[in-house]
């Protein structure tokens, strides 16, 4: 009489387990990419928006135009991104200089993508 042989391999158990394993690893990779690639259109959005806020100040210190207080808004698009900057211009405790902050929002939702500060002088 023979022993009896021991069979190799898997059962299909041990296949449907190790398959659910590696289904949910490549479920959470592909959410990992998907939120990767969101950050970097944010960021990108927000990088833009920022440059736009200081073209924005650039350009009021270039005129050497002493700016009168309020608000004005005017559209300043970079590449393909629609953008509004908001210029807000408020007097400081010098009367010789204002403080000026340049708000950046999409146009396509309406979010703050930038903020930025500056002072501009009654000297040229």
């Amino acid at each position: 009489m023979t022993a009896p042989r021991a069979e190799a391999g898997f059962t299909l158990l041990e296949m449907l387990v190790a398959l659910t394993i590696v289904a949910v690893a490549l479920a959470a990779c592909v959410r990992a990419v998907g939120q990767m690639a969101a950050n970097h259109a944010a960021l990108r959005d927000r990088s833009l928006a920022l440059i736009s806020a200081e073209n924005a100040l650039a350009e009021l210190r270039a005129q050497r135009v002493f700016p009168p207080l309020g608000r004005a808004r005017s559209p300043c698009p970079q590449g393909r991104l629609a953008m509004t900057c908001e210029r807000d211009v408020a007097g400081t405790a010098n009367k010789d200089f204002r403080q000026v902050t340049v708000r950046v929002t999409a146009d396509a939702d309406g979010r703050l993508l930038a903020e930025l500060r500056g002072l501009a002088s009654a000297w040229p």
